[in-house]
């Protein structure tokens, strides 16, 4: 993708993302209530159709390919498992007591794209798992706080990587955010580490999706043969949330945020 060509999005464009972020956030919630030991992946996925089906929208995932002649993603929702970073097909997966489970959506809702995720344990879960979750839920708004008009992509990256380091864990490099909208991956790439200052200006009517992925230990990562799913490199644990965002003169307005 072109780091340069910033699809900015008109007030009409904005009301459709705002409408099919609502959707976005009532179905991820619905998700994360039925997370629990037991429940598998293609349960949650077959959950996600036809809730997806039920508003009248499209899951952003299915069949959707990185390159041409990639192979295409066969499932709607991401669920990745543990060391599971990312991408991870949901399918005969079964959650077992202590897991933690990534579930990653986008929809299309009236041509226009929405992307979410969030991370949540099945049942109880270690301290250092709680933890990992925790910060990586709280560095997203670290980095949402950052967003506003004429403020730069590292003031943001700055915020998520100095927090989540503070903690004790690793921000991963190799995967960032994007812009979002009429795809679900626009420009501008949006990492999650970066400097103050530094980076694309932010201006109004920019959408894009805010992703924090953080890791237990390293941030080394590696895909696995299904060329989809990405675990970290050391097979300790990972973590992940996201919003869609619209930038605005003054600050930001997350159009996936569960009212």
């Amino acid at each position: 993708m072109s780091k340069y060509k910033i699809n900015l999005k008109s007030k009409s464009e904005i009301n459709i993302m705002r409408e099919g972020g609502k959707i976005l956030a009532d179905i991820l919630q619905l998700l994360a209530e039925k997370i629990k030991p037991g429940i598998s992946g293609d349960e949650i996925n077959e959950l996600a159709e036809r809730e997806i089906k039920k508003h009248r929208a499209i899951p952003s995932f299915l069949n959707y390919k990185i390159y041409k002649g990639g192979v295409p993603f066969p499932a709607s929702i991401c669920f990745s498992v543990n060391d599971e970073i990312v991408h991870g097909f949901p399918y005969g997966k079964i959650l077992k007591e202590g897991d933690i489970a990534g579930l990653d959506l986008g929809i299309k809702q009236n041509g226009l794209h929405t992307d979410s995720a969030i991370t949540v344990g099945a049942g109880k879960i270690n301290d250092k798992a709680a933890k990992l979750v925790k910060v990586a839920r709280e560095s997203l708004y670290k980095g949402i706080e950052q967003i506003k008009a004429g403020n730069r992509l590292g003031d943001i990256g700055f915020a998520i990587q100095s927090y989540v380091e503070k903690n004790g864990f690793s921000v991963v490099r190799d995967l960032v955010g994007h812009g979002v909208g009429r795809s679900i991956h626009e420009a501008p790439e949006v990492p999650n580490f970066g400097k103050k200052g530094e980076g694309l200006k932010l201006c109004a009517g920019m959408t894009f999706a805010i992703e924090p992925m953080i890791n237990e230990g390293s941030y080394h990562i590696k895909c696995d043969k299904d060329q989809w799913t990405i675990r970290t490199k050391d097979g300790k644990l990972s973590a992940h949330f996201e919003h869609t965002v619209v930038v605005m003169d003054e600050g930001c307005e997350i159009l996936t945020e569960l009212k």
